[in-house]
């Protein structure tokens, strides 16, 4: 009886040996959540961040390009966007005139049927219109906002080569329809250009 007894015990003592030299840790059976929620929490953080960075980015293309500046502060991010290119102008993604040819432009800007007063006048009508309504749009957000609503900021997005007269126009119906800071959208250089500052 007793070889029995001592083969009973000999057989259990090497069945937990065996349970526990072949047990598997309890992380290897089921997938750890906590890990992918930290990876998934870092890679969000990068993707808002470079998101963050390129909502400045303009596309460019023979009809639009920005010109240069050293300047190294950070773009703006809020305001109405006003695009001029070479043959149009833009507020938002609307198209509200399309424009003369460039010799026309520096001489008259947009032209006189385009003018509240003449062509000597500086006040585009067809932006002006787009751009009150977007100032009754930017009222209403910075209200909610709780934010100054006397004024507001505008992004000019132009091409580098339209004439100064044409510029000047926008800028100026800009200031007529209660947008009080205008900034202006330009490629970053490296270096300086001969004669710049």
């Amino acid at each position: 009886m007793s070889g029995q007894r001592a083969s009973v015990v000999t057989y259990k003592a090497a069945l937990r040996r065996s349970i526990r030299r072949n047990a598997a840790e309890p992380e290897i059976n089921f997938l750890n959540i906590t890990a992918m929620l930290d990876i998934m929490t870092i890679i969000l953080v990068f993707l808002l961040k470079s998101l963050g960075e390129s909502s400045a980015a303009v596309p460019q293309s023979d009809d639009l390009r920005l010109p240069t500046s050293i300047i190294r502060t950070q773009p703006a991010a809020d305001g109405v966007i006003v695009t001029v290119s070479k043959t149009q102008i833009l507020v938002g993604d609307t198209v509200v005139l399309r424009l003369p040819s460039a010799e026309s432009l520096a001489v008259t800007g947009v032209g006189a049927s385009n003018k509240r007063n003449g062509p000597n006048d500086l006040y585009i009508v067809p932006l002006g219109n787009a751009l009150l309504a977007a100032r009754k749009v930017d009222k209403a957000v910075r209200a909610a906002k709780q934010l100054d609503t006397s004024s507001s900021d505008a992004i000019i997005i132009a091409d580098a080569t339209i004439p100064f007269r044409l510029l000047t126009e926008v800028m100026f119906t800009l200031g007529q329809s209660e947008f009080g800071k205008f900034n202006i959208m330009v490629m970053q250089s490296k270096t300086t250009t001969p004669g710049g500052l």
